[in-house]
């Protein structure tokens, strides 16, 4: 049996096999015909199918591999597209990871927030609309420790403002022990989510000098821990362009492999952030920058790989092409997202007012500014768009804007959530509670403009639920949101 507290290194990562696969440069015509057959089944790929897709080049061959991926995310999660926030509560960081804005070295002003402020934070990200948040910090256990996380968590779920609340809160911190995974279960955290960011263990060497983080695999067996400790929703992922992305799709791979026979569940989503300019970082030091043609394909395959895996885009992307990406098999996106510490507040120009000079107002802002976000965003942002153009967007694209907790509240999780993805059952409650949601967000924040559209979009889905039940119990429900009631989940 697998015992994750006696594991020391992550030999499930090969990377002599996964460099052996990077060899293959051609993939025949029955080859692909059969890999894409058995991705068309939903049945998940191997290794050996994933790097014939990525040897592709072919145009016609890509725009398949993209119209199957797209397929194989509505045929599991439907149309709904989850959207939560990153919520940043401090900076301070002992580890050196030469493509962070929070990195030791960076000498940026260090801050966390207190428990007041925590609070001014979800009280702008409730107003927005916002219902799930992934909590971010550095690793500091000195300014920046368990209890400190936990306090915060406690602080995110008490705050009420109107009809607002956080319902789930994933958590992404450093990686840490059994005992300390099993702290944050009982905090009620949602997903526990680690970027291994390379598995490329030299380049991992270099990009990670310093801190405890410079132990790939104290860092890659966490998982492991967190499992072990009771948390069966984890979320892995990379950081595409600090090596070759073949290589790391490969190795995301072989990490979803590992945790479905260590744990009999894989990781519940795969991210896929690309690398992006931070406070003395410029792109020109990283030679393996993902293309835009690349990274559409890197998600596409991803989605044909691990099809009941979620895959969350963040809003590193540019919109345009962030749109696009979606339809590639994306189920979750952040939306309205600021990256600095307090920022939100910053953002909404919740500052505080002076009678001074324009100059000393001037002054004072900038002070403000600095204080709010620390100094630094740990990366810059390309989509800059407010939550309800995003949502207004994603419903112009045909899709419903989503802000479901339910699974995570009735315990669909792990392996359960899992069963009921691969039976198809899970469109039964995906669907109706997508729509129950969206009703929330338009009775209590939409603009008349897109609430209006809003409601023409939840009458038409409402048409297509194909189960008679389960259609006329989501209308009842959603008459009731009309009328004030809340939390009506399936």
């Amino acid at each position: 049996m697998y015992d994750p507290l006696h594991e020391t290194r992550a030999d499930f990562i090969d990377e002599g096999r996964l460099n052996e696969l990077l060899k293959t440069d051609t993939t025949t015509g029955q080859q692909f015909h059969d890999i894409m057959d058995r991705a068309r089944r939903a049945q998940g790929l191997g290794l050996e199918d994933v790097a014939h897709l990525l040897a592709i080049d072919n145009r016609d061959q890509l725009q398949e591999i993209f119209d199957a991926a797209s397929e194989i995310k509505e045929r599991v999660y439907g149309k709904r597209i989850v959207i939560f926030a990153p919520l940043y509560i401090s900076n301070h960081c002992i580890n050196g990871c030469r493509y962070c804005g929070y990195r030791m070295t960076s000498g940026i002003r260090r801050r966390r927030l207190s428990m007041e402020e925590v609070a001014e934070e979800v009280e702008v990200l409730e107003g927005m609309g916002h219902k799930r948040l992934a909590l971010e910090a550095g690793e500091d256990p000195e300014n920046c420790p368990l209890d400190y996380v936990l306090e915060a968590l406690e602080t995110i779920y008490s705050v009420r403002q109107d009809q607002g609340a956080i319902r789930r809160v994933n958590v992404n911190i450093a990686a840490t022990t059994v005992k300390e995974y099993q702290r944050l279960k009982a905090a009620g955290i949602g997903t526990y989510i680690l970027f291994q960011e390379t598995y490329h263990r030299d380049t991992y060497r270099r990009l990670h000098p310093q801190g405890p983080k410079s132990d790939f695999d104290w860092h890659a067996l966490a998982m492991d821990r967190a499992m072990e400790a009771g948390i069966d929703d984890v979320g892995i992922g990379a950081l595409f362009g600090l090596y070759d992305y073949r290589f790391e799709v490969l190795a995301l791979i072989q990490h979803a492999q590992h945790l479905e026979e260590a744990w009999g569940v894989g990781p519940h989503t795969i991210s896929v952030p690309r690398l992006r300019p931070a406070q003395g970082v410029t792109l020109d030091e990283f030679p393996h920058l993902v293309s835009d043609e690349d990274f559409r394909k890197t998600v596409a395959i991803l989605r044909l790989a691990v099809p009941y895996t979620g895959m969350i885009l963040s809003t590193r992307e540019r919109p345009g092409f962030r749109d696009e990406v979606i339809a590639y098999g994306i189920s979750q996106i952040s939306a309205g997202s600021c990256t600095g510490v307090g920022a939100y507040r910053e953002q909404v120009g919740q500052t505080q007012e002076t009678e001074q000079t324009q100059e000393t107002e001037q002054a004072q802002e900038t002070e403000q500014t600095e204080l709010a976000t620390g100094g630094i965003l740990q990366f810059s942002v390309d989509d800059q768009r407010s939550t309800a153009e995003i949502i207004a967007s994603l419903m112009d694209s045909g899709y419903i804007p989503s802000y479901c907790t339910a699974c995570y509240r009735q315990g669909r999780t792990g392996e359960r959530f899992m069963g009921l993805a691969k039976s198809g059952q899970i469109q039964n409650v995906c669907q109706p509670n997508a729509l129950l949601t969206l009703a929330e967000y338009l009775v209590d924040y939409a603009p008349p403009t897109l609430a209006r559209a809003g409601w023409d979009l939840v009458e038409a889905e409402l048409r297509e639920i194909p189960n008679e039940r389960v259609r006329i119990e989501t209308r009842r429900r959603i008459e009731e949101v009309r009328q004030g009631a809340r939390d009506l989940y399936f």
